[in-house]
């Protein structure tokens, strides 16, 4: 059923400094956090899980955050598992989420999971590590299996939950399906026999559930970690819809170039989740430098972690060439359009795109760039009213005069 380790294990680090560091670096909650660091200390070799559905094909630093959680755990030698949804994707889940979730077809998460391996392997030593899918256990659940483990939740404790409170204050519907997601992931904690789970904290209700669940089945309950949210480049929620992203999969000049477009007041939550800085370092950073340089110093950072410090260099450079020195084609085509006119519709309308779902490709994968500012525009309803010069792509520059 795993991926087990046959080579003798080195003995679990049990250094004060660095649990320490594990259970407060980025972290939201600990539940039960004495029990968890009586665990830690005690040298026995626990076994973490984190587990994430392939809801779409890239893995964003945001979800990062938990993989690199994940990964400290492994540094100090524990048993870490990476959990693929493969069978829970198609449930949904319902966490933070205030209407119902569509459920996602077998062929649409086997082509979403494609490189999740590849991906995750970018953070996590997966020689050392255990990658489940979880149909491997829950497609084997018979009827009267499903039932017992539905025995371990009323319908109470299920509409305690906010989202599924709230909806059901508003009349919305609730689908019975979605409180089968929680038993699911569950489920997955008795089948790992996990010690802790990591995840989010708007998962705390599922991670929770796996406490209950695993005493249901006679299990010692795990402790859980949640760590805090990353919030998107522009300062709303992390999400590929919104073209806020910034994927660990992104070649080194589009990541580059996302974080030096990020809002300015978002600098201190990126050094702590996605660094691996020490907080006087960051602090120094952040202290002592322009904005502009604290991000390049971001970037520079965020690239060298999922790429390496030449292709770091190299996207640095880039940067500076394209954004700093203005270094664009002499004879730059130029399209002139109204005030007020939506960006997309400019594009398409002069052929510079051939149509608004290449725009939203685009714009979603970081692919417009304003030269003049720096900016990467991935908003959707991105509105016209000045002078713009942008790089499209990889080598088509446009410039956009206003009348």
């Amino acid at each position: 059923m795993f991926n087990l380790l046959r080579r003798k294990n080195k003995p679990v680090i049990t250094d004060p400094q660095k649990i320490e560091e594990i259970l407060t670096r980025g972290v939201e909650d600990v539940f039960v956090k004495e029990s968890l660091k009586k665990k830690l200390t005690s040298g026995k070799r626990l076994r973490v899980k984190l587990g994430f559905d392939p809801t779409g094909d890239k893995i964003h630093i945001g979800r990062a955050v938990l993989l690199r959680k994940l990964k400290a755990f492994q540094d100090l030698g524990h048993q870490v598992i990476f959990l693929v949804g493969d069978f829970t994707a198609q449930i949904g889940d319902p966490s933070d989420k205030l209407e119902k979730r569509p459920m996602l077809t077998n062929e649409k998460i086997q082509k979403n999971l494609k490189t999740y391996k590849e991906q995750v392997g970018k953070i996590v030593d997966l020689t050392k590590a255990e990658f489940y899918f979880n149909s491997t256990d829950l497609s084997r659940l018979t009827l009267k299996e499903v039932t017992e483990l539905a025995e371990s939740f009323s319908v109470q404790q299920m509409l305690a939950r906010r989202n599924f409170k709230d909806r059901f204050e508003k009349g919305q519907d609730i689908s019975l399906r979605e409180f089968l997601y929680p038993l699911m992931q569950g489920y997955d904690s008795v089948s790992l026999k996990a010690d802790i789970e990591i995840g989010g904290f708007d998962q705390l209700f599922n991670l929770k559930a796996g406490r209950i669940i695993q005493k249901h089945y006679g299990q010692n309950p795990q402790d859980v970690i949640t760590t805090k949210m990353l919030e998107g480049t522009d300062g709303r929620k992390m999400s590929t819809s919104w073209g806020n992203v910034i994927n660990i999969a992104d070649e080194p000049n589009d990541m580059y170039g996302k974080v030096m477009s990020m809002k300015d007041e978002l600098l201190p939550q990126y050094f702590l989740l996605c660094t691996d800085l020490s907080q006087e370092e960051i602090d120094k950073a952040l202290n002592n430098t322009h904005p502009r340089d604290a991000k390049m110093h971001l970037a520079r950072e965020i690239v060298q972690l999922y790429h390496s410090k030449s292709d770091a260099e190299k996207a640095e450079k880039f940067f500076v060439d394209t954004f700093s020195k203005k270094q664009t084609p002499e004879n730059i085509a130029e399209i002139i359009v109204e005030k007020e006119i939506l960006l997309s519709d400019a594009l398409v309308n002069d052929g510079v795109i051939d149509s608004k779902s290449e725009y939203k490709r685009l714009a979603t994968e970081g692919g417009i760039h304003n030269l003049e500012s720096g900016e990467i525009i991935n908003d959707f309803g991105y509105t016209v009213n000045k002078e713009l010069t942008l790089r499209i792509g990889k080598k088509k520059f446009i410039k956009i005069i206003v009348k």
